[in-house]
Formats: C-alpha cells, sequence, structure tokens
C-alpha cells in the first residue's frame, strides 16, 4: 500500500492505495500547526486502525504541503508509521507535468499534484476547480502543460471576513444542504446565497472564459471539500473527484519509484 497525505491550510488528507492503485480509504483531519511529530504519528495510526489497515502493508509514503511548519512534524511522523522514507512534492521530484508559467518554482505542492491527477486520469485539455481554503482554477492543455489559472477567496475565508470586517453579520457554517432561492429571505439564508450561489456563478463564468481562451471545450473536474456544496449550484456539467490531489499524488510516487 502506499500512503498519500496533502496538507492544506484547513484540513489534511490521507489516503492508501492498494496494490491494484484501488483507493483503499480515504480520511480528512484537521491542520494544526501546534501538533507534534508523535501527535501526528499517533493521529495517523490510529486512522490505519480505523480502516483496518496494517502498517507492515505499507510500502511507500508521498506528501504534498502548503503549510511548511506542519510538513517539517508530518515527514518524520509519515516514516515513523510506514518504516520508509517519505517523498515530499517539491524541488527535486519529478512530476512529469511540464509547468508553463512565469514562475514554475512558485506553482504550490497542491496545484502540482492535482494537475498531475487530472493528466493522469482525464482527457486534455482539462479545467481543474479546486474549492479548499482558497479557490482555485487551473488549466492543463491537450500537451498536459499547466498553463495557470486563478486564485480566489475560499468560501470559508469570505464567510470569515464578512464576520470579521463588518459589525452585524454572524459568522456561519457553510454546509451543503440545498439553498431553494437565490433570493435570501434573512440574513443567514442571504449570507449562504451569496457565498455558495456566488461561488457557483463565479465557476461557470470562469469555465466559459477558460474555454474560450484554451479555444476547444475541455473537461471539467471539481475537487476540495467545498466541490460537493457547489456542484448541483452550477450551470456547467462537471465531474466531481474528491480523491483527484491523492490521486496526482500516486502518480508522482510511481514516477519516483
Amino acid at each position: 500500500m502506499i500512503l498519500t497525505i496533502d496538507v492544506g491550510n484547513t484540513n489534511t488528507v490521507i489516503g492508501g492505495f492498494d496494490d491494484n492503485d484501488g483507493l483503499a480509504f480515504q480520511s480528512r483531519i484537521s491542520t494544526d500547526r501546534f501538533r507534534m511529530e508523535d501527535q501526528y504519528a499517533i493521529t495517523f495510526a490510529d486512522i490505519l486502525r480505523l480502516y483496518g489497515i496494517d502498517t507492515k502493508d505499507i510500502s511507500g509514503a508521498i506528501l504534498s504541503s502548503v503549510v511548511p511548519p506542519v510538513t517539517v512534524q508530518i515527514k518524520p511522523a509519515m516514516e515513523k508509521i510506514c518504516g520508509c522514507k517519505a517523498l515530499v512534492v517539491g524541488p527535486g521530484l519529478k512530476t512529469g507535468l511540464n509547468i508553463k508559467i512565469d514562475e514554475p518554482a512558485s506553482l504550490g505542492a497542491d496545484m502540482a499534484a492535482v494537475a498531475v491527477g487530472a493528466k493522469e486520469y482525464y482527457p486534455l485539455p482539462a479545467v481543474v476547480i479546486d474549492l479548499g481554503t482558497a479557490t482555485k482554477i487551473f488549466a492543463v492543455d491537450k500537451d498536459g502543460a499547466f498553463i495557470g489559472g486563478i486564485i480566489a477567496p475560499g468560501i470559508k475565508i469570505s464567510a470569515e471576513a464578512l464576520a470579521v470586517k463588518t459589525a452585524t453579520l454572524p459568522l456561519i457554517g457553510v454546509t451543503s444542504e440545498p439553498i431553494p432561492h437565490v433570493i435570501g429571505k434573512n440574513t443567514i439564508d442571504s449570507m449562504r446565497s451569496g457565498l455558495l450561489y456566488g461561488n457557483a456563478f463565479m465557476i461557470d463564468g470562469m469555465i466559459e472564459s477558460f474555454e474560450r481562451e484554451i479555444g476547444e471545450k475541455c473537461t471539467v473536474i471539481a475537487t476540495g471539500g467545498f466541490s460537493s456544496a457547489i456542484k448541483p449550484l452550477c450551470k456547467t456539467d462537471f465531474i466531481l473527484d474528491e480523491s483527484l490531489i491523492l490521486k496526482g499524488l500516486l502518480a508522482i510516487y510511481k514516477k519516483n519509484k
């Protein structure tokens, strides 16, 4: 089994792939900058035990992270659990991805892994929507090159900003419960509509603009924690793949095996 972990600003996603490249399990925990190496190791061991995974069956591990202080705790924690060196997505690791942006080294490890997942598992060209702490939409062209995209405040960040930067608006949780009307009849519903429909309409417009610039129809894939909440609100028909980043990490692991 190959252990794959993606450390995001809000959540850390853990997955394990069996010998046939099937996703045996996927779990999600809060990213905690103050958790120490052994605490992460205990958490990982508990998750593996929960899914009936024996640590002796883990033959490799790979990590992507956008939180450097957590990376230095999680990497050795993974190595304690699996008993092997954990690869970290970054300089020196082969991804097979041609990065055609102004500063290729500035591309986040998470975006690289998701782009590799799109390239390996879906027809190209592709537009990928990653709805996490930030909302990221980017394109992989027909030759498999990362050609750029957009980064916008994520749904959770936007909700927090409304509560912090205004005197009377409350902090609300954003759930996947259906919103029957765009026009909210109270403050909470109006905020939820603005956050969810606002992102959905932006995504529809961005996909249309991306395809116009690329010059052809694209495979559209959505991933990230808020993707399932946004999909029903979009006019664009796209593929929902909440394991895309883990699949990308597996592909990168194989390229460096």
